[in-house]
């Protein structure tokens, strides 16, 4: 772009303008006269952003809304700028993160629920359209500097194998021209699954050598920020920094969540009951608000036994130090900016939460999560969770804090994350500090707005002009509304008057202050449980004009206006892509039924040494049926290592040598480790070994007998007792000739394989039974290719 340049902003990539005037011949001619070249740079004034995004905080967690949880660098930013008290999600991850990015409805964009789930519908298929360019993509093509830090959800599942595509990645269409971070939904804190751009990484350092995946990020963040402003001091920045706390599993350094101990020892009720004390106080919520009240369907901390109680207290404590811990970390990143004096400058939001606090960790919460949502919680027993006490929040721990404390931190609101219909599940409070273009200081806005409405307001801030035209491809308008009207105007009339939600099939929809609602179906129940019919729903009816946290009812005293409002819902539903109504849990989670692609089909996967940070997704489904698992080496004496591995400390399993012979250790959620050791040692040289798992069959989650095979002699066999009918982990991968993130089992002598593994045979079914001799690696190629 040249000197002389007015760009028009609507089309995006701006068109390059070749500059007029006489060519010359030769340059030293007196004549040759041609602009400056100009770097693309969005309009003068334009601030530097930085959208911060936490992760399952409920509206009562934060103290800067009232909360139990010391959250003082939002206190401190709430000091210098705005409290928005009326500030709403989807009630679920990767749809509000889509709906931030692109500034339109999650179903608008393919995002009705998280990636994991996506369906052939319009609405619900992962894939966020081109005619729906993103924030940071549009900030980008004006100029912009754009980086993500942290976690990233909204990648359709079977794009997240190294082989990409690269699309919706970060830094492929989402805009970001730098990414660092873990792909999904969880990560381990401490061991997370890492990529920086496209390329996957290992932690710095071990969790022994104190690594926490916050802290490190944070330092990421800080160091991209310190050399933008370095060397492109005039270009301002978008950062979207999105920590995975505190979703589960909640894991902070032990001293952060000892701070709280016994803080919460009164339970959830006076919890919940105090901090709506200090919200009238604090005047995020008016002073004739009610606590709706306690849910039934949750057991009272007077219920609790005298066993337990000193275990979900210390959950509490453990979650308290994970959120403190993840505000101490975003306030480093705030001195960072303030250190380079541009804080000021910098448009900062930060959304405390992408949904409401999570009910995802059953009534008694959980050791380890991932057992507790395949329905296989009640084998925590009390003893169990009590003897693990001391190593919740730790590296050995997966955990996961009980529903009544996710109760207690969406206070005063009704229900939770996945509840769509009620402010608990979707209002989230939020902070926006912008001293450059924000003249109030300390004061707390109540208009009602969405997470679609950052986008808008980024653009209204940053001068620019809702594009028209992006790559070519013509835009669909932007469905969020400018909070930049409220920036100076408390009481200005909002401009966000009508607002459906859906997540799960619990919907509900506010229009000009009433809402309309329904829960169809509760976090903490069963997948198996039979959900009503949708026409069956029983709705509420609430006028939050006067009734702020929706604690009074009027549908039996005004069904005409419920009528009204349910009619309303169908409308913005039908107009956004959010129907059809899909409550399926089995047939969501199984490609093939809901119409989503998958990376690997048929009976039989060919994996080679070096390959590695294979999701679960990314191989062949080896659960609740017979398999084999075939592996050709070069052996050196006293192999040590890991052949192949799936999942991590939270389930798996593992084929590895250990002083020269072979093992198998497979992984119950933690709790069990079963292990079968060959009787014969493992010769030098080239050799295939094998591993056939014969399933009891009768159902999900039996056990089976194991056989390990050196060539064609069977070796050793023992029993499995026990297997994991659903998936290992949300994060933890398959890796050949090592193991990546936290181990499987602590009985390797080492992770790397001292060998070399040439290759490894996945197989279910009749494909199995022909694993079951030796292939020469040429013919097993070509039979892998012809089976495809």
């Amino acid at each position: 772009m040249s000197a002389t340049d007015t760009p028009r902003r609507d089309i995006l990539p701006i068109p390059d303008v070749t500059p007029a005037g006489t060519t010359t011949y030769d340059a030293k001619d007196p004549d040759t006269h041609y602009p400056p070249i100009v770097p693309l740079r969005p309009p003068a004034g334009a601030p530097n952003v930085l959208v911060v995004l936490l992760d399952d905080v409920g509206f009562g967690a934060a103290s800067a809304f009232g909360g139990p949880v010391a959250t003082p660098t939002c206190e401190q930013l709430a000091a210098g700028g705005l409290k928005y008290t009326r500030f709403h999600t989807t009630a679920v991850c990767s749809p509000t993160r889509a709906s931030l990015l692109t500034g339109r409805n999650h179903h608008s964009v393919g995002m009705g629920n998280i990636t994991e789930l996506a369906t052939s519908a319009p609405g619900q298929t992962s894939i966020i359209p081109n005619t729906c360019a993103t924030l940071p993509h549009v900030l980008k093509l004006n100029g912009y500097s754009t980086a993500q830090i942290g976690k990233c959800h909204e990648i359709p599942v079977w794009e997240t194998s190294p082989m990409g595509p690269f699309r919706q990645w970060p830094t492929g269409d989402a805009g970001f021209e730098y990414f660092y971070g873990f792909v999904g939904g969880e990560t381990n804190q401490y061991y997370p699954a890492l990529y920086e751009g496209t390329t996957p990484i290992e932690q710095p350092r071990s969790p022994e050598e104190g690594y926490h995946f916050t802290a490190d990020m944070t330092d990421k963040a800080i160091k991209w920020v310190r050399q933008q402003k370095s060397l492109m001091p005039d270009k301002p920045f978008f950062m979207y920094y999105a920590p995975g706390a505190t979703h589960a599993p909640h894991q902070v350094p032990r001293e952060w969540a000892d701070k709280y101990t016994g803080k919460f020892d009164q339970g959830f009720e006076k919890v919940r009951e105090e901090t709506f004390a200090r919200q009238k106080a604090l005047g995020v919520i008016p002073q004739d608000c009610a606590l709706t009240a306690w849910n039934r369907e949750i057991p009272g901390w007077d219920t609790v036994s005298s066993e337990m109680k000193p275990v979900l207290a210390r959950q509490m404590e453990v979650y308290a130090g994970f959120l403190e811990h993840t505000d101490h970390h975003i306030g480093l990143l705030i001195d960072a900016l303030a250190e380079l004096d541009i804080l000021n400058d910098t448009l900062v939001y930060v959304i405390l939460g992408d949904n409401g606090a999570s009910a995802e960790g059953s009534l008694q919460g959980a050791f380890n999560e991932m057992a507790s949502l395949q329905g296989f919680g009640g084998l925590e027993t009390p003893e169990f969770l009590a003897a693990h006490l001391d190593k919740l929040g730790g590296p050995e721990a997966f955990n996961h804090y009980a529903v009544g404390w996710a109760h207690a931190m969406n206070a005063p609101y009704q229900w939770t994350k996945q509840v769509a219909s009620h402010w608990g599940g979707t209002r989230n409070g939020t902070v926006v500090h912008w001293p450059n273009g924000i003249k109030a200081k300390g004061e707390i806005r109540t208009q009602f707005h969405h997470v679609m409405d950052v986008a808008p307001t980024v653009l209204a801030a940053a001068g620019l002009p809702e594009p028209t035209l992006v790559n070519g491809v013509l835009q669909k308008p932007i469905e969020g509304v400018s909070m930049a009207y409220s920036f100076d105007e408390p009481d200005a009339a909002e401009r966000h008057e009508t607002q459906y939600f859906e997540m799960f099939g619990n919907r509900g929809i506010y229009h000009n202050g009433w809402t309309a609602v329904t829960k169809h179906r509760t976090p903490w129940a069963s997948y198996a449980k039979k959900l009503p019919a949708f026409d069956d729903d029983c709705w509420e009816l609430y006028d939050t004009n006067t009734d702020w946290s929706q604690s009074k009812d009027l549908a039996k005293e005004l069904p005409d206006k419920l009528h009204e409002l349910q009619r309303q819902w169908l409308i913005e539903a039908t107009k956004y892509n959010a129907l059809p109504l899909d409550d399926r849990s089995v047939e969501r989670l199984t490609p093939e039924l809901a119409g989503r692609p998958q990376l690997v089909r048929g009976n039989r996967q060919l994996l080679f040494g070096g390959m590695g940070r294979l999701t679960e997704s990314s191989i062949l489904n080896l659960h609740n049926k017979s398999y084999s698992i075939t592996a050709d080496c070069v052996f050196p004496q006293q192999a040590e290592g890991v052949i192949v591995a799936l999942g991590g400390l939270v389930g798996g399993w593992s084929v590895y040598a250990k002083k020269g012979l072979l093992k198998y250790c497979y992984n119950f959620f933690g709790m069990t480790q079963s292990f079968v050791e060959s009787t014969k040692a493992l010769p030098d040289g080239r050799h295939q070994v094998r591993v056939d798992f014969a399933y009891d069959g009768d159902g999900p989650a039996k056990g089976g007998t194991i056989t390990l095979f050196l060539d064609d002699e069977a070796v050793g066999s023992g029993r499995i007792e026990q297997t994991q009918p659903a998936i290992f982990s949300a994060d933890e991968t398959c890796d050949i000739g090592t193991e990546y993130g936290s181990l499987v089992t602590r009985d390797y002598s080492q992770r790397e394989f001292t060998g070399t593994v040439n290759w490894v045979e996945l197989a279910i079914g009749e494909d199995a039974e022909r694993a079951k001799h030796y292939i020469a690696t040429e013919d097993r190629l070509r039979l892998a290719i012809a089976l495809q």
